[in-house]
């Protein structure tokens, strides 16, 4: 026990010595415990704020670290002159040719190798847990918390609210987790000097390709026939009148398994190939798609300002840009989804968190969350006070006698308002497009389907409404076709 003793003050002797290595070793005496402590916390699932992790993780960790390598870098390289050599090799070579300094020696050196294994293992630790760290949601959507928070609600609110962000941002491979700590780092930056962009662009060209990350889930191959798709929505009226859409959608396969490639999904079958052009950053101007098929024969159509994108695009310096099209090109918002307003109201309606038997509250709901506000506590004071004011005014006895309607009516406003628009962040109603479908009539679809993409032998990309559905029913109060399905089964 006396050599542990005197190898510990050897030890310490040597630290003594040298500056850098008491700064070093002040560094991991300190920082060691908290450190042990905040990462047994976080595996034990007790720490759930991303700024502890980030102050564990991406602070305390490195400057351990660089303790640690103040510490043996001090004791060989910048002892005090006027101190005796340690740790030297001239050191070791003394010590070591006297019998009578020789366990002394041994017990100096198991006390280090004891120490270095020490600091191995907790470094070892807290850099899986940090690792992890980095990938979890919280890191991901919390940690920079004005920047993320629209992309974070949109997430929490999507299909795909319990998949990790990094199954799909970063997936499988070490090519795509280098790019992506890379671009990450280009964030932070970004973040910390308040140079990022309001809004958040959406990256389009820097996600990993999508049918290395969406098939590992959703595979084309394996689906089939048609889909059943009912939409509900409220009219500006008096009542609220709900009527519904219905559509039987041709999801159709990717081929596979014995079955021909059809349907909506037929545009990512193994068999085809589709390349266009696009003269915008966003996708939405396509002036020309190329189809190979099967067989091998390539089709070229173009819209007739195909030539004048081209040459536009090329005196501009940038694009045209050609893209083979995969599953974002009509998915591009698979999961961080803004709803228009029309969609965001008929959603709350329908889930009971607006009340439908408030008067005209559809109308009035589209009216106050349409206008532009700066802040999002304006917008939340704002939506209050007017239909506060509105219906004290046209319906007070209602209001007198059933007051809770319009405190959940103006709660449920508020939500469908704050969970889809972000003024801070510059994000409203229309800040970002969604290509599934066609709810205005313009994009998504029909940005190829639209009868204008022509073929050198006269063939067109059709935009007819059959291709990829059948309109069962639009916009009836009570469709026949529900009716008589719920009959038959």
């Amino acid at each position: 026990m006396n050599w542990v003793v005197e190898a510990a003050r050897a030890f310490l002797r040597g630290v003594s010595r040298s500056r850098v290595s008491t700064v070093g070793a002040v560094l991991v005496t300190v920082l060691f415990p908290a450190l042990l402590l905040g990462t047994l916390l976080d595996i034990w699932g007790m720490l759930n704020n991303p700024y502890f992790g980030f102050i564990i993780y991406l602070v305390m960790g490195p400057l351990f670290i660089v303790g640690l390598i103040l510490v043996f870098v001090g004791l060989l390289f910048f002892q005090r002159r006027d101190a005796s050599p340690v740790f030297s090799f001239e050191f070791f070579r003394k010590q070591l040719e006297s019998p009578d300094r020789f366990e002394r020696v041994r017990w100096v050196v198991v006390f280090v190798v004891f120490l270095t294994v020490l600091n191995v293992v907790i470094v070892s630790l807290f850099s899986y847990t940090g690792f992890h760290y980095t990938e979890s949601v919280a890191f991901c959507g919390q940690f920079c918390h004005s920047v993320m928070h629209p992309e974070y609600t949109a997430y929490q609110n999507s299909p795909h609210s319990r998949v990790k962000c990094v199954e799909c941002h970063i997936g499988e491979g070490a090519k795509w987790f280098a790019k992506s700590k890379i671009s990450g780092a280009r964030q932070f930056f970004a973040v910390a000097f308040n140079t990022f962009n309001r809004p958040i662009q959406t990256p389009v060209h820097g996600l990993r390709p999508a049918r290395d990350t969406c098939e590992e889930c959703h595979r084309p191959q394996f689906f089939f026939g048609e889909k059943l798709y009912v939409k509900h929505k409220y009219l500006p009226d008096e009542v609220n009148t709900e009527v519904q859409t219905v559509l039987l959608m041709k999801v159709g396969s990717g081929g596979g398994a014995g079955h021909r490639a059809h349907g909506i999904h037929w545009h990512v079958a193994e068999e085809n190939r589709i390349v266009y052009k696009h003269s915008d950053w966003g996708r939405q101007d396509i002036f020309e798609v190329r189809m190979t098929d099967e067989s091998g024969e390539e089709v070229v159509f173009k819209t007739d300002e195909a030539a004048s994108e081209d040459a536009a695009a090329g005196k501009k310096g940038e694009g045209p840009w050609t893209r083979v099209m995969d599953c974002i090109d009509c998915h591009n918002r698979p999961t961080h989804i803004y709803r228009t307003a029309e969609d965001a109201l008929n959603y709350e309606l329908f889930t009971g968190e607006i009340p439908r038997d408030l008067p005209f509250i559809k109308r009035q709901a589209l009216e106050v969350v349409a206008d532009k506000y700066e802040t999002s506590a304006e917008a939340k004071q704002q939506i209050a006070e007017r239909l506060k004011s509105w219906y004290e005014q046209e319906y007070g006895d209602l209001i007198k006698t059933r007051p809770e309607l319009l405190e959940k009516a103006i709660a449920g406003v508020q939500k469908a308002f704050s969970e889809n628009v972000f003024p801070e962040m510059k994000i409203y109603w229309d800040t970002y497009p969604n290509f599934l479908g066609h709810p205005d009539y313009s994009g998504g679809c029909f940005r190829c389907h639209d009868d204008e993409h022509q073929s050198e032998d006269g063939r067109v990309i059709s935009g007819d409404c059959d291709l990829c559905h059948v309109v069962l029913a639009e916009d009836e109060p009570n469709p026949e076709i529900l009716g008589f399905m719920q009959a038959t089964n």
